[in-house]
């Protein structure tokens, strides 16, 4: 036994469907109720409508073609019946049609729905989140399960629906028609549920087996596709190995999917002799009884029809519950995600920060990354670490220090100190374990994420860009940014020029995660899109990391001015950045070890004066 995603008890093999899942997939059909409703009626209507063939094939042989029969020859009855099956042809082909087009109302806004719901919950992950995920197995959960849990809201329970109309008013009919015969069709029912219990939970089972090996495959590809390992893949040769690697990962997806054709087109050929058993026995009593009189050919005619109507609702309500134990697979997977508690949110009575100054005051601060079993889904995560509830080790120990408003804080230290985690804690990435991060004397947690991250902008050491035009990417820091703003922030960062000399200038696609672009050009441009966001605080993380000479010159000259009415924090090794800045703090083991003015740490001869000495100095040179 193991426990679903909504707390209740789930046996492995899926026999019993969890409570929650069903009433979660029906809270998300609600607000298609109506068109919920007109879809039952459409399907109703033309479940009834199904009867009326065979009555009419009866009426032709009993009353119109049988010789000697009051309308024998009468070819106006002949029309009449002729125009009845056609108005029935045209009914059934109409209410067909309405209620496919309202079940894939429902289906396609439910699809829309979870979609929504799944993208806006995964992007409001904390970023642990997305360190420990595969992409390509979060990406299977937005396409491939939506559409599965789609399948079972319209398709499957759409099926059941009619077909159990079906079965009732065929049954009606039948009975009215001739009981005896009607009672002998039922009695080879049980023979459409034994292959049901025996290949449903195993056809089941590898489905959900078949979906782990679509995202593992998911995984490799987007891995592998995109600019980074496509480069990776390139310079260490080895195009043959991944070949093999991906051929291994399709191949088990290719094995599972002949195993589950195999499986159902076992069932449905079983279900079929099943039927086909059943009409043989109508046709052999049923002539047995027109041969006596008790019954006339048209109504054994009749019979035989209904039998195929009987027998085929009947076999795919048998699969009904193969396909939707099958489909509430993918419900699971989907609020599987869904019900992953986000580590970080708004808590209750958070207000917004406004007119931010900047003052940032980090008070005895502790830190540890969350447990994979906290932020993380074991089966996101491929090969089921080992260490999902292990305890992290303390990366941040009772750090304290304060940055007035306007001032330049330079963090320094060896790689691994906890630097970036500082600066990580000012937006809220991540939250403390014990102490306090303020901004203008309020804890950060206890603001509103929105107005909190609007007050603070950073440049990354590889800043990332959408495969976009360059203004849309500058836009993401300022929607409403006119085409002069974009000009002045880029002005600002030194890179007007370039884009100026671009055939499309600010329309230039920078491809993906800006890989058409240089390493310098490429932060000068976070760099301009910082100052669009016009942010009272800014964190530079190794922003001038690969700038060449001439380029970090500029750079500099920009900076200064932005960071002039600003509250920064910089995160560099590059002498130029750390010697203006109002104090240096040197972080090692978690802990800020010095602080000063860089003056005043190369005096003392401590661990920056060493620093300085191994890593700056050949700045100077």
């Amino acid at each position: 036994m193991g426990r679903g995603p909504f707390g209740s008890r789930l046996d492995v093999s899926g026999k019993k469907l969890q409570t929650g899942v069903i009433k979660r997939a029906l809270s998300f059909a609600k607000p298609y109720k109506r068109f919920i409703v007109l879809f039952l009626i459409v399907t109703v209507a033309g479940s009834f409508l199904g009867v009326v063939p065979p009555l009419l094939l009866k009426t032709l042989l009993d009353q119109i073609l049988r010789p000697g029969a009051k309308y024998f020859h009468s070819f106006t009855a002949l029309n009449l019946l002729a125009l009845a099956a056609i108005g029935t042809a045209l009914g059934s082909a109409a209410l067909s049609l309405g209620s496919r087009w309202f079940s894939s109302r429902v289906g396609e806004g439910l699809i829309f729905d979870l979609r929504v719901a799944l993208f806006d919950h995964v992007q409001r992950m904390p970023l642990a989140f997305f360190t420990r995920t595969h992409t390509g197995a979060l990406l299977s959960r937005l396409n491939n399960d939506v559409v599965g849990a789609q399948q079972a809201v319209t398709g499957t329970l759409g099926s059941i629906v009619s077909n159990i109309i079906s079965v009732v008013s065929v049954l009606i009919a039948m009975f009215i028609l001739e009981w005896r015969i009607t009672l002998l069709s039922l009695v080879l029912l049980p023979l459409f549920i034994i292959p049901s219990r025996r290949l449903g939970d195993r056809i089941q089972q590898a489905t959900r087996q078949q979906m782990s090996l679509n995202a593992a495959m998911n995984t490799t590809m987007t891995e592998k596709f995109n600019v980074s390992g496509a480069l990776l893949v390139k310079l260490f040769g080895r195009p043959h190995e991944e070949k093999g690697e991906f051929s291994g990962r399709a191949g088990k997806v290719r094995d599972i999917g002949i195993r589950i054709a195999l499986f159902s087109r076992v069932f449905f050929v079983v279900l079929g002799l099943v039927a086909a058993v059943g009409t043989a026995v109508v046709y052999w009593v049923g002539g047995r009884l027109v041969f006596s009189g008790a019954i006339t050919a048209g109504t054994v005619a009749s019979l035989a029809a209904f039998v195929a109507q009987l027998y085929s609702p009947l076999t795919q309500l048998t699969s009904a519950r193969v396909d939707l134990l099958t489909a509430f697979v993918s419900f699971e997977r989907v609020f599987e995600v869904l019900d992953k508690e986000q580590a970080i949110v708004d808590r209750p009575g958070s207000t917004d920060l406004v007119s931010a100054t900047g003052r940032i005051e980090f008070d005895h601060a502790w830190f540890r990354y969350p447990r994979g079993s906290d932020v993380s889904i074991p089966s996101l995560e491929e090969g089921m670490p080992s260490d999902m509830n292990a305890t992290q080790d303390i990366v941040l120990k009772d750090v304290s220090f304060t940055i007035e408003p306007g001032q330049t804080v330079a963090l320094v230290g060896p790689s691994g100190a906890g630097k970036t985690t500082i600066s990580m804690l000012v937006p809220r990435i991540y939250d403390v374990i014990d102490g306090a991060v303020r901004i203008d004397g309020r804890d950060v947690r206890e603001l509103t994420q929105q107005s909190l991250r609007n007050a603070v902008g950073f440049v990354t050491q590889d800043p990332h860009m959408f495969h976009d035009t360059i203004a849309n990417n500058l836009r993401y820091a300022a929607p409403d940014a006119s085409d002069d703003q974009l000009v002045e922030a880029c002005k600002a960062a030194y890179i007007h020029d370039l884009i100026a000399s671009l055939p499309d200038r600010y329309d230039t696609v920078v491809g993906e995660r800006g890989y058409r672009l240089s390493g310098g050009e490429k932060q000068r441009l976070a760099i301009a899109r910082v100052f669009l966001k016009n942010p009272a605080i800014i964190v530079l993380d190794e922003a001038t990391a690969h700038l060449d000479s001439e380029s970090e010159a500029l750079i500099q000259r920009a900076l200064a001015a932005a960071l002039e009415s600003r509250t920064s924090i910089v995160i560099a090794h590059r002498l130029s950045t750390i010697v203006q800045a109002d104090e240096i703090l040197v972080v090692d083991g978690g802990e800020i070890v010095e602080r000063g003015r860089h003056s005043e740490l190369v005096g003392a001869r401590g661990t920056y004066s060493e620093l300085y000495e191994t890593q700056f100095s050949r700045a100077t040179v």
